[in-house]
């Protein structure tokens, strides 16, 4: 009994990730072709053949829409870095993390252009991002402290946040730095260069 039960809310649960991941690729095209705020959310359900309140079901707001997937990237780095090489210092194996999402970036090179000149048009979308960046340095900041041994616990927390917030930090200035050059050349080149100018 319990094993059919848990197969059905398994189940459930991968109709519902299944049924936002449809939702959130319609709305984001919507938004790119026409804009964040001039797109009503009766007119992504309408699309997606959905009333407003099925729609709401999913998504809280319409900036869950376009950064909802970032929980799930926060998810797929933190286990990246789980998996890095044991002895491998801190700095590197969030480095060596960081790759996993990179590839991703740079396999959409026109997605991520698209997404870039609407973050930049839309402030809320900006904040959004910056909520979900926070909610990475809480996945990460565990895998990073047990990679720095010396100290204690106190220091190396605190050392362990603000390595990821720094490596997050040239992340971020290193896509916007790629996307302001049309997305050419390598994205891990140009972090490389951000978190060597950081670290001296």
């Amino acid at each position: 009994m319990t094993s059919t039960r848990a197969r059905g809310s398994g189940l459930r649960e991968l109709t519902r990730r299944t049924v936002r991941a449809q939702i959130a690729e319609r709305a984001v095209q919507m938004f790119i072709a026409q804009g964040f705020e001039e797109t009503t959310v009766e007119q992504i359900a309408s699309e997606v053949g959905m009333s407003a309140r099925s729609v709401f079901r999913y998504f809280d707001t319409k900036e869950d829409m376009v950064v909802g997937s970032m929980q799930e990237a926060g998810a797929r780095l933190a286990a990246a870095l789980d998996a890095r090489p044991e002895g491998e210092d801190a700095w590197h194996a969030l480095r060596g993390a960081l790759s996993v999402l990179l590839a991703g970036i740079s396999e959409d090179r026109e997605g991520m252009l698209a997404r870039a000149r609407m973050f930049a048009s839309t402030p809320s979308l900006r904040a959004a991002r910056q909520h979900k960046h926070a909610q990475w340095r809480e996945l990460l900041v565990p895998g990073m402290l047990a990679r720095i041994h010396d100290g204690p616990e106190e220091t190396r927390r605190l050392r362990a946040s603000a390595i990821v917030t720094v490596q997050l930090g040239c992340l971020d200035v290193s896509i916007t730095h790629w996307l302001d050059a049309g997305g050419e050349g390598s994205l891990d080149d140009v972090l490389d260069v951000a978190i060597a100018a950081v670290r001296g």
